[in-house]
């Protein structure tokens, strides 16, 4: 039996038809809804511009999917979601873990002209961070809650942060006479450890085609080192860092500065299509 379509949500512009489609890709735990501000004012400003907001596989309303669980897999969701839907994907961006999704989706064809990754690195390293310590804590937890305030007290308990013990909550949903988690662990688990194995540099390096990937790092965040900051500006032509004022959460901290860029940086739609280099600028 084939897969399920990913489920997904348009934002497009208030009036007439988009020239271009850009995909945004959550980050582990999230959907695409937690950048409905953002596709919103961009496509006020660019209504060149609609976005597809994504929920990855296992994420949101894209439950049903089967193994393996990879980053690959979840690119091929997305691609597949392009070609079905007849919205080519002029652009993706991916945040955290959907940055990396983003980025196994550069090589496809026909590729998108921008890759945007927000606050994500290429790099593999050895599982660890936030997201980690979450699927941890999950796993302590029972399977079922009364409430989703006895989910959030729950996580509080174990020294989730009010604010993301609430975010994580919305992954609840009404089984019967309990809350429980749409998503399931060994899925999250499988998808977690392959984004920490996966070595995307080569991808940096040498992107394919004409492709051009922009980096966008949080200034207060400790996702990416100064060294691997420096790694990706000498990368290629093609590649361009962008530092932006705010936390991890740069859709929520900072939404305004996130849409200026994008709205400045995204291409029109004769460079989106032909995937046309232009010089960038490192800020």
């Amino acid at each position: 039996m084939a897969d399920p379509r990913l489920y997904h949500e348009l934002v497009t512009p208030p009036a007439g038809a988009p020239d271009a489609w850009l995909y945004i890709l959550p980050g582990i735990f999230g959907s695409g809804r937690n950048w409905a501000t953002v596709a919103r004012r961009l496509v006020a400003e660019r209504p060149d511009w609609a976005v597809v907001l994504v929920d990855l596989r296992q994420h949101g309303g894209s439950q049903g999917f089967g193994p393996p669980h990879s980053l690959q897999t979840a690119a091929g969701d997305v691609h597949r979601l392009a070609d079905v839907t007849e919205r080519p994907m002029s652009a993706v961006l991916g945040h955290s873990f959907g940055g990396k999704v983003a980025l196994e989706l550069a090589p496809l064809e026909p590729p998108p002209a921008d890759v945007w990754i927000i606050d994500s690195t290429p790099e593999a390293r050895e599982p660890g961070g936030s997201a980690w310590s979450m699927l941890s804590v999950l796993r302590a937890l029972p399977p079922a809650f009364g409430s989703r305030d006895e989910a959030v007290q729950a996580m509080q308990a174990r020294g989730i942060e009010a604010a993301t013990a609430q975010w994580m909550a919305t992954n609840l949903e009404r089984v019967d006479s309990a809350m429980r988690w749409r998503f399931e662990l060994p899925a999250m688990e499988a998808l977690l450890l392959d984004f920490f194995r996966t070595d995307a540099w080569p991808v940096v390096r040498n992107p394919p085609g004409q492709v051009r990937l922009h980096f966008v790092r949080a200034s207060q965040s400790s996702v990416m080192s100064s060294d691997t900051a420096e790694r990706i500006q000498r990368a290629n032509a093609r590649v361009t860092l962008h530092t932006l004022e705010g936390g991890h959460w740069l859709n929520a901290d900072n939404p305004a500065a996130v849409v200026s860029l994008l709205a400045r940086e995204l291409p029109s739609h004769a460079d989106a299509r032909q995937g046309g280099a232009r010089p960038q600028e490192s800020q």
